[in-house]
């Protein structure tokens, strides 16, 4: 699959704009030019101590530099929409699905909640309800219903809820007038994680349950049932019913383990067993059973690539959670450094959130040398990530 690279155009562009080479600019500052390279192409940042050499060299302040680095929406655009810009028909509109999730992977959904709403309105809309009206009237209701409820997570993961909310049932009704069952029942599974995040744990089951029933009146999804059971094991779990919860685990994973569906919707993200052990591990931190959340949340770091930073630093996060409890202090500062330098590229409300309640999380413990170092650093990313957490627009 292509790898979407997030180049910083703005920066290249003032570099050549004050007549700088990457060699010059590399040399006034004592980098390799190959450093120069890697912060342009979005895949490094320069260091807190490095930043105000640079913009003197930029002949910009600091704070205009660190608007220089942020990777901004026009550069996640074009790489991903150039390939479709007359997208007619929804195998195109699958393309563009496919590419947006891809980039979501990498950067975070905050950058690109702009661009697939475009899509929808730009692309979508008109042949929805313009005069022209598509012949394949079910599957390009699909189509909608599938980018909507990706507008959703990404408005989840830049922190605005109640839009997320509104573009998930938005995509509920539209998955049914597009006949998509299966893709309706994953939407109930998306509307049961957004009803956790909430802590309203028993709506969550509920909704799990009515994407079960919605299920059953099409064919069924070895993934999205498996997702379906685990959302109401997270519920149970907050509930303290251990039972239950378990018991859910174990459908969770019999579906996954299951024979897949001759027709599987294509608009239905992947749920896999990487999934499905994050889902264990809120379980078993939820109930208190360290050792098990801890054996869950090993499984995932291993099972996620380095290309998947997001949903591995989640897991990660996970694992530092459970080391504080069991006082491995050490340790959890260590793992957390890794999320910290995997994440620099990555524009996600929910893993700023985190690493927010990690810094809360470590107070208590900021006598230990290693602790007062890592929240020194901790509250310089943090500083930095704020100033160029981009808000997407109403």
């Amino acid at each position: 699959m292509r790898k979407v690279i997030m180049k910083r155009v703005r920066f290249a562009k003032r570099r050549r704009l004050v007549g700088l080479s990457q060699e010059k600019l590399a040399e006034q500052l004592g980098v390799d030019r190959t450093t120069v390279i890697r912060w342009e192409r979005g895949e490094t940042e320069p260091q807190p101590w490095q930043r105000p050499n640079l913009a003197v060299a930029l002949k910009v302040s600091v704070e205009e530099l660190g608007a220089l680095l942020a990777v901004g929406p026009e550069d996640v655009w074009r790489p991903i929409m150039a390939p479709f810009p007359n997208a007619a028909d929804p195998a195109d509109d699958l393309s563009a699905m496919r590419s947006f999730r891809l980039a979501d992977r990498q950067v975070g959904g905050t950058h690109l909640y702009n661009a697939v709403t475009g899509y929808l309105q730009h692309t979508i809309a008109p042949r929805l309800f313009g005069v022209n009206v598509s012949v394949d009237n079910d599957g390009l209701f699909a189509a909608a219903a599938g980018l909507t409820e990706m507008a959703g997570w990404m408005a989840h993961d830049a922190g605005r809820d109640d839009a997320a909310e509104q573009h998930f049932h938005r995509a509920l009704r539209l998955a049914s007038a597009g006949n998509d069952a299966q893709l309706g029942a994953h939407i109930f599974a998306s509307l049961s994680h957004l009803s956790h995040y909430r802590r309203q744990p028993e709506q969550a089951v509920r909704l799990a349950q009515s994407g079960r029933e919605r299920l059953a009146v099409g064919q069924s999804h070895s993934g999205v049932q498996s997702r379906l059971f685990a959302m109401e094991a997270r519920g149970c779990a907050i509930l303290r019913e251990e039972e239950h919860c378990t018991e859910r685990l174990l459908l969770a994973e019999r579906a996954l383990e299951g024979e897949q569906a001759e027709i599987s919707s294509p608009w239905v993200s992947h749920f896999d067993h990487a999934a499905l052990a994050a889902e264990a591990a809120r379980c078993f931190l939820a109930l208190g059973q360290l050792d098990s959340a801890k054996r869950w949340t090993e499984q995932i770091v291993a099972l996620r690539p380095a290309d998947r930073p997001r949903s591995r630093a989640f897991a990660q996060l996970m694992l530092v959670s459970v080391l504080i409890a069991q006082r491995k202090i050490d340790e959890a500062c260590s793992v957390a450094r890794e999320v910290l330098d995997a994440t620099r590229t990555v524009s996600s409300y929910l893993v700023l959130q985190q690493l927010e309640a990690l810094g809360r999380a470590l107070l208590g413990h900021r006598l230990k040398p290693e602790v007062a170092v890592f929240l020194g650093l901790l509250r310089e990313e943090l500083a930095h990530r704020r100033s160029l957490q981009w808000v997407p627009s109403s």
